[in-house]
């Protein structure tokens, strides 16, 4: 039983470790490839792989067709649309994520993203304070609901929308639930994203929601780039100067966006969410375990294609 991780950006050397222990711990052969320089090698390197281990890295229908015995792919994260999961079922192939094990690392740098904006990007001009302020998270999840207890611990008032959530559940959760996104908008002086990018919700965020922002308030997307409308974002901004975006995922306008708009745009130079040395080892690790369970015990707690 052979195990490959397959990773552009490499894990920790101290989680190949922990994933070599766990996976050679089990009686299986790990094969490591890394930094590899393009989409051939990951094609080629799969072809006797049971099981795969990645990050950001595209698992399409080429890869999936490579492979002669693959049986499980687990992306160490929790975004997965790097996974062709159409082909995965057609394949067999059971597909995971790894839920929870980014979310502090995402939820921190979400709070950093609004004290940054709040004090203008750190330029000498005055700024402002996010204690008293009110901020909506949109997707109340594993990396929602722990920006809202550190936002409230730093004295804002959170509120929160789930399609996925009741609303008592969103106040089990120490939220206040708010009614639609356009009520979560319009009542929130700072409005964090957490969706996935699917079909409902690509290009979903645009003109019509931001504009309905408080004056001064700011939006923070850590989650995907394709569910901001980015024609929508630029018009929003033009028109109302007082508005901010943040973002851990550079739209493909930013340049046109920085010269417009200075400092009331921010995108990181790649993304950061997960990229802390706690969130790196806990997701391989993660991800070595759910392969072992899977195989040695049947378990698909996780799988995404069922």
């Amino acid at each position: 039983m052979k195990v490959l991780v397959a990773t552009q950006k490499p894990f920790a050397a101290v989680a190949v470790a922990g994933i070599r222990e766990i996976v050679e711990g089990a009686g299986y052969e790990l094969a490591l490839l890394e930094k590899y320089a393009d989409q051939a090698e990951l094609v080629s390197a799969v072809a006797d792989a049971d099981a795969l281990i990645v990050r950001s890295d595209k698992v399409t229908a080429e890869v999936i067709q490579a492979s002669r015995q693959l049986k499980i792919v687990v992306r160490a994260g929790a975004g997965y649309d790097n996974l062709d999961l159409e082909a995965c079922t057609k394949a067999g192939v059971v597909a995971m994520n790894t839920p929870g094990q980014n979310a502090n690392a995402v939820a921190e740098l979400a709070i950093a993203m609004m004290i940054f904006m709040a004090r203008n990007q750190f330029t000498p001009a005055s700024g402002s304070e996010i204690q008293g302020r009110t901020i909506g998270i949109q997707a109340y999840g594993n990396v929602g609901r722990l920006v809202g207890a550190k936002a409230k611990a730093l004295g804002m008032k959170v509120k929160a929308i789930d399609p996925f959530l009741s609303a008592e559940q969103i106040v089990a959760g120490g939220a206040e639930p708010a009614s639609s996104l356009e009520e979560l908008y319009s009542t929130c002086d700072y409005v964090s994203v957490h969706i996935p990018a699917t079909p409902q919700t690509i290009g979903s965020i645009g003109y019509d929601l931001i504009t309905r922002m408080p004056k001064g308030a700011t939006l923070v997307n850590t989650a995907r780039k394709e569910v901001i409308d980015e024609a929508g974002l630029k018009k929003a901004l033009a028109e109302r100067a007082d508005l901010k975006y943040v973002t851990d995922i550079a739209p493909d306008n930013i340049d046109e966006l920085r010269s417009e708009f200075g400092t009331r745009v921010f995108a990181t130079p790649k993304k950061m969410g997960a990229q802390t040395s706690e969130a790196n080892i806990n997701a391989g690790l993660a991800a070595a375990r759910q392969i072992v369970d899977f195989i040695q015990n049947g378990v698909t707690k996780f799988q995404l294609n069922k």
